[in-house]
């Protein structure tokens, strides 16, 4: 499978998000999912702290004790954990590293990432911490999340003025269908965020690249909603089933289908068009899930046909 880099780290452009381990997923199926994974020629998995409250990366660990050398692992802090704790402050920061380290069953993280921004933690304090814990071994690269164009300029210059590490990953919401909407405090990602990454030399990771599966072809109009998937589960993930989102999708069908490829292989493809896109990393609950996102990466969609997608979806103003 295709690389990318993500500072010092070469990652597989399809990676696996593991929101799903300690949620909807239990260790044994966890596993599985992993197994799948590795043996698709996957190499990047992205947890959280949070994803399940540490049980995503206990699970994460377990299933890949004896392979460490072989993957790239990525996880985050900074959202309040179960007992209340969060932040990016550096008493905090050092105590959550220990967690993750421990649970994770390793010595290192890859590439670790604030969850989000800290209004009340000035950025330097910050870097500072994370800085030290490079210096130490215990972490490779770091990122950021949620972080708008300004924020990201802003570490950036604090990086460069102190010689620190520098955050060489942002992670936003990005797909075919959240393409500038609703992002919080200018986080969106084609109204900043991705130029400032060319600029900067930023890898830009998209979190929901599939819109919470409304991009996999399974969600249909005029169909009942799938018995069992998230969007079932989920009251709030039904709000996505616009009459605007759903005619959309079945446009982004006919023009995927017209090719001869699936609304899947679309909504990775798109993506992966954009330089700074490192890595596209979909959550799976099955092997079959897996194994389908890691053969969606292949349509090398022409300048043509992105105008033709604009079309359909146009980009912001």
């Amino acid at each position: 499978m295709e690389k990318r880099s993500i500072g010092s780290l070469e990652v597989t452009v399809v990676g696996l998000g593991c929101n799903n381990f300690g949620r909807r997923l239990d260790s044994a199926a966890t596993a599985e999912v992993v197994e799948a994974a590795l043996d698709a020629g996957i190499n990047f998995f992205d947890t959280a702290d949070i994803y399940g409250y540490g049980q995503s990366e206990e699970y994460l660990g377990r299933a890949l004790a004896g392979r460490r050398e072989e993957v790239i692992i990525a996880t985050k802090f900074g959202m309040p954990m179960d007992d209340g704790s969060r932040g990016a402050h550096p008493d905090y920061i050092a105590r959550a590293v220990e967690d993750s380290l421990r649970r994770l069953q390793t010595d290192y993280i890859d590439l670790y990432q604030v969850h989000e921004p800290d209004p009340e933690v000035p950025i330097e304090e910050t870097l500072g911490v994370l800085d030290r814990l490079v210096e130490e071994g215990k972490v490779r690269e770091i990122g950021s999340s949620n972080f708008s164009a300004a924020q990201l300029r802003e570490a950036a210059a604090v990086s460069q003025r102190t010689g620190w590490s520098r955050f060489v990953s942002v992670q936003n919401e990005y797909s075919l269908l959240h393409r500038a909407p609703e992002a919080p405090e200018g986080a969106d990602p084609e109204s900043g965020v991705l130029e400032t990454c060319e600029e900067l030399g930023i890898a830009f990771i998209p979190f929901f690249p599939l819109a919470s599966g409304l991009l996999t072809g399974k969600y249909r109009k005029g169909q009942p909603i799938p018995p069992g998937t998230r969007v079932a589960e989920s009251e709030y993930y039904q709000q996505l089933l616009t009459d605007e989102n759903l005619d959309r999708i079945e446009a982004l069908i006919s023009f995927a289908e017209s090719g001869g490829h699936r609304l899947l292989d679309l909504a990775f493809s798109w993506l992966l068009s954009r330089p700074t896109v490192a890595s596209v990393i979909a959550g799976a609950t099955s092997p079959e899930q897996v194994r389908n996102n890691a053969s969606a990466a292949s349509w090398r969609l022409t300048g043509t046909e992105l105008q033709e997608i604009d079309e359909i979806i146009p980009a912001p103003l």
